[in-house]
């Protein structure tokens, strides 16, 4: 972890600079990118999760490394949301492309709730931690809920 870690925030950092302030060549690009930067966030939230939920092993340390990694990966799926990406291999409801501020409502919040897990997750308090978690549970459920498909 202590040499993926350095990789993966470089990587993502990266990756934020060229999506932010470059185009998509194709919206399937921007598609793919904004998956995969899901996919990563889900994945070190999920270990955080675990440890929450008390079926994985509670680590001070490795919950506040996934925690960091999941706030930043938070901030870089949005910008990748835009016009034309609504077709092809994607489970976005065009709702996202109608209510665009609730959808930003919704991004905005998640992330502050990632930011909120990571704080909780670097003070090592396992009880903190938890209602953390169950925040960033209900907003990623409460943006599924009106703009991913099943």
């Amino acid at each position: 972890m202590k040499k993926i870690l350095p990789l993966i925030v470089c990587t993502s950092v990266m990756l934020l600079a060229t999506s932010s302030f470059a185009q998509f060549a194709k919206p399937e690009d921007a598609v793919k990118y904004r998956k995969n930067t899901l996919f990563v966030m889900q994945q070190h939230f999920g270990r955080v999760a675990g440890m929450a939920s008390g079926k994985v092993p509670f680590d001070a340390k490795v919950a506040a490394d996934n925690a960091a990694v999941a706030e930043y990966m938070s901030k870089l799926p949005w910008a990748a949301f835009g016009e034309g990406t609504d077709k092809g291999d994607t489970r976005a409801k065009p709702e996202i492309w109608k209510e665009p501020a609730k959808f930003k409502e919704y991004s905005d919040k998640l992330t502050a709730e990632m930011a909120k897990l990571s704080a909780a997750a670097k003070t090592g308090n396992l009880d903190s931690i938890k209602t953390a978690v169950g925040a960033v549970g209900g907003s990623c459920k409460t943006c599924h809920d009106a703009y991913r498909k099943d």
